[in-house]
């Protein structure tokens, strides 16, 4: 799905080489069971309100069909998953795994340096544009996500973004603790993930995936409780 240029990879190639010790808060995430259900979350984004000024592709050459929906909590779109191995490299995201591989992702860990996609749940949201601006929502990097597939959630954040047209992106590790193929050559799935982008939202450091969960598990509470929540 990731369109890469020349000059990007150029750029990247001057990251690999480890110059700082690695974050902390970067062990591999591993899914565990959330306490508020793929189902509960699945029942509140049945409806779309559009917020984007027209609809996505899942990838290049796809209908663009995916608009981007919205809620007083939360935006989401319902699309594919392709495989995001880009950051700092290690064993299962590099240049020999991903003939795409950039070394750099667009937010960056507490240390300086680029995320890994290989042990941190993140998603990709499409650059900026006028089809749609993700800033505009209350949503940026360290933004808490819900992923859902099939019966499973895996908490995130926004970690990455992507071309202006194409969405539906997430990291190898987000991949993996959903139970889906997570090679970025191949793998992925090619429909049936719902991505839901808590706005206002916040982990800091982007790297801390317990705070991730323990944010994402309050955030999707809410949303899946609805107005009433608020008001006890």
């Amino acid at each position: 799905m990731r369109v890469q240029s020349l000059t990007l990879a150029a750029a990247s190639a001057a990251l690999l080489a480890p110059t700082t010790p690695p974050a902390a808060h970067t062990h591999p995430a591993v899914w565990r069971k959330s306490t508020v259900s793929a189902a509960e979350l699945l029942a509140e984004v049945r409806d779309c309100d559009p917020v984007s000024r027209g609809h996505y592709r899942s990838d290049n050459g796809a209908p663009a069909d995916i608009p981007v929906c919205g809620t007083r909590d939360a935006v989401f779109w319902k699309a594919d998953m392709d495989i995001d191995c880009d950051g700092r490299p290690g064993p299962r995201c590099n240049r020999r795994t991903d003939p795409y591989f950039a070394a750099s992702t667009a937010y960056a860990q507490s240390d300086g340096r680029p995320l890994s996609a290989e042990r941190l749940p993140f998603i990709v949201v499409p650059a900026p544009s006028g089809l749609w601006d993700y800033r505009d929502h209350g949503i940026g990097g360290g933004s808490v996500v819900a992923v859902v597939y099939r019966d499973r959630v895996q908490y995130a954040v926004v970690g990455d973004t992507g071309p202006q047209g194409i969405i539906g992106e997430a990291s190898y590790a987000t991949a993996k603790a959903l139970g889906i193929r997570a090679d970025p050559h191949g793998g992925g799935a090619p429909s049936g993930v719902t991505y839901i982008v808590f706005k206002n939202t916040k982990v800091s450091p982007v790297e801390d995936h317990a705070a991730a969960v323990t944010e994402g598990e309050r955030a999707a509470r809410r949303f899946a409780d609805g107005p009433q929540a608020d008001a006890e």
